[in-house]
């Protein structure tokens, strides 16, 4: 069996966490969440983080229990979303915030993954988000410089993987952990599925398992909805004679 390979989310992250570090977490909303992986943050206790995440859950869910039990300093994120909490605290001033535009965040992190350190975008240019960024010009066009994204630990949930750590991400799962999982100095990865070496088609593979330090199998997905809403199924038309 491979060395990458772990029991569970705590023998994953042995080690691995302090305080004070920064974490990245895969996820959009609550689709892709490393479910296991924050519940063993939880319970290290580890406090001071910056979490880079495109939010920080919903009401009672995901990245909402660090921030309930006071581990988060700060939230480098596009989304506030479903979380009364995460807004609370940012308004209060007990937590410290870096919004970006979404499209934004995702290229800080890629590029930190590709060891590009920073970039020119138009997005931004003009409002608060350029604030204190240096600007240029290109082609008659104003740019902002955003500085890329690393992490000392990404943790990310991936469909099927193997002892290698090659990774398949199911649907919309496929989201931020793939970049993620390039821009951490320790990348875990929690899989659905842990399938034995070659179990995988090498063309399916979103992830290689080059950029994996860590993976196990975990257990006991909730995969909660933030908000379900549906409408009424439409009357059937009575068919005509």
């Amino acid at each position: 069996m491979s060395s990458k390979v772990h029991p569970n989310a705590a023998a994953a992250l042995h080690g691995v966490l302090h305080d004070g570090m920064t974490i990245m977490a895969g996820g959009f909303g609550l689709s892709g969440n490393p479910e296991n992986c924050i519940e063993a943050i939880r319970a290290a206790a580890v406090r001071n983080l910056t979490v880079i995440s495109n939010n920080c859950g919903a009401d009672g869910l995901g990245l909402w229990v660090l921030l309930n039990a006071g581990q988060i300093r700060k939230m480098i994120s596009s989304y506030v979303g479903e979380n009364k909490l995460f807004e609370q605290l940012y308004l209060s001033d007990d937590l410290e915030l870096e919004l970006n535009p979404q499209g934004t965040l995702a290229e800080r992190i890629r590029a930190g993954g590709a060891g590009i350190p920073a970039f020119y975008t138009r997005t931004g240019v003009g409002t608060v988000v350029a604030e204190g960024k240096e600007t240029r010009e290109f082609d008659g066009h104003l740019y902002v410089m955003e500085r890329a994204l690393t992490a000392d630990l990404a943790i990310v949930k991936a469909w099927k993987g193997d002892p290698e750590g090659n990774l398949v991400f199911r649907k919309t799962a496929r989201n931020f952990n793939p970049v993620m999982a390039t821009a951490g100095r320790v990348t875990v990865a929690e899989v659905e599925h842990l399938v034995p070496a070659g179990g995988l088609d090498p063309d399916a593979i979103h992830t290689p398992g080059i950029y994996v330090t860590r993976i196990f199998q975990g257990q006991d997905y909730k995969k909660p909805i933030e908000r379900v809403t549906t409408r009424p199924r439409p009357h059937a038309t009575p068919a005509q004679g």
